[in-house]
Order: structure tokens, then sequence, then C-alpha cells
């Protein structure tokens, strides 16, 4: 393996302590009422009726969540497709930058990502303080379950974030060369996924797997 250059280092380290997607915290939670408290428990009565009644769907807690994004971070797939029948929006994103595509692709939750897209969510959209895709978060996280729903949905393959990097690079320098990785590189790349593209540092991500010296990517990566 290759000595790792120190810029990549650096960023890997803010990469990983930079704040992300936040779910409701216990006290949060414990604060909720209305459609926010059914969203999290599920109860579809509940949503119905307050949905009659005219509750705001567009209320947000302190982290600016609707009740939209609490559904999708406690997975109830029935509340977001009534949620979002009844008008509320399938793209906003928190205040952390989040729609609930990418809350759902971070957390692996495939089916939540398909319901999220049925609901009218775009996997085009930019998303997280990065200035990224929830194709790119899923990549880094190696959740290829997720990488698939959203190829499929068309989430843009060669999005550039302002870390410089597209989802195959991700794969790679945030990744741990495991099973889940390869699978989600091997994903991108019969997928399309431009191989050419470079960090800003000017290596492609075949270079970048060659660097940390994760063979099977390497193999993936092949021409």
């Amino acid at each position: 393996m290759q000595q790792i250059p120190v810029w990549i280092v650096a960023v890997l380290c803010w990469a990983g302590q930079a704040q992300g997607q936040v779910a409701p915290s216990a006290t949060e939670l414990s604060t909720y009422d209305g459609l926010h408290a059914a969203a999290h428990e599920g109860d579809m009565a509940r949503i119905n009726s307050l949905i009659s009644s005219g509750a705001d769907l567009r209320q947000t807690d302190g982290r600016g969540r609707t009740a939209l994004h609490v559904a999708a971070f406690a997975s109830h797939d029935k509340v977001v497709m009534a949620l979002a029948d009844a008008g509320a929006d399938p793209n906003r994103l928190q205040n952390d930058k989040y729609d609930i595509i990418t809350i759902a692709a971070v957390a692996n939750d495939a089916a939540m990502v398909r319901t999220a897209v049925k609901a009218g969510g775009s996997a085009k959209n930019i998303t997280s303080i990065y200035g990224g895709t929830a194709l790119i978060a899923a990549a880094h996280l190696g959740n290829w379950e997720s990488v698939q729903v959203l190829i499929e949905a068309g989430a843009p393959l060669d999005h550039v974030n302002n870390l410089g990097w597209t989802a195959l690079i991700e794969a790679v320098v945030l990744g741990d060369g495991g099973a889940r990785h390869v699978k989600t590189a091997r994903l991108l790349v019969e997928a399309g996924a431009d191989r050419s593209i470079t960090d800003r540092n000017g290596q492609t991500p075949l270079e970048l797997a060659r660097m940390f010296g994760y063979e099977e990517i390497i193999r993936v990566l092949m021409p």
C-alpha cells in the first residue's frame, strides 16, 4: 500500500467529524405532539385525523424537520405516503440539508428510498453541507442496496460534491475496501459512472484504490 497523502488524511478526518444528519433525540421526541408525534409513532389513524382537520404539514421542529422527515427517520412508509399525498413536500431539506431520500439512503433503508421516490422525492436533489446527493451519501457508506434503488431512480452518477468527489470516488476514499463498497463500486461502474473523473489532486478512482490497496475495487475499476 502506498503512503496516503496528508491532504487526504486531513479531508477524511474532517469528513468524519463534520455534522451529518441527525435523527430526533429522545429529548426531542418527548416534546413532539400533533403530526410529529404521530409520524414518529406510525399512528396512521391519528395522521389521517390530523390531516383531515387541517394540521400544518409544513410545521418543523427545532432542527427544521417536518413530520415527513420524522416519518422517514422512523421508517414508516405508509405515513410518508399519506403525508405526501396530503401535500407535504418530499423534497424539503431540514436544517442539515437532508431530504427524505437521503435520510433513507444513509440508513440503508432501501424500501424507504423507494417509498420516498414514489412519494415524489427526487434522487437528483443536492443535499447535505457537502453539496452532494443521496447517491454519494449511500456510496460513502457502502449502502449498495440503496445505491441500486437510487440508480434506478435516475440519480446523477457523476455529480461532484464540494469535496471534489463523485459517488465512485467516495466509495473508494471513504470506504473500507470491503464487500459492501466493492458491490457499490460495481453497481456504479455497471450503471455507467465515469471512471475518468479525478479528485482535486488529479487522481482517478482507480489510482485512489491502488493508493489504498483495495485489490477487489481495483479489479472492478480496471478498464
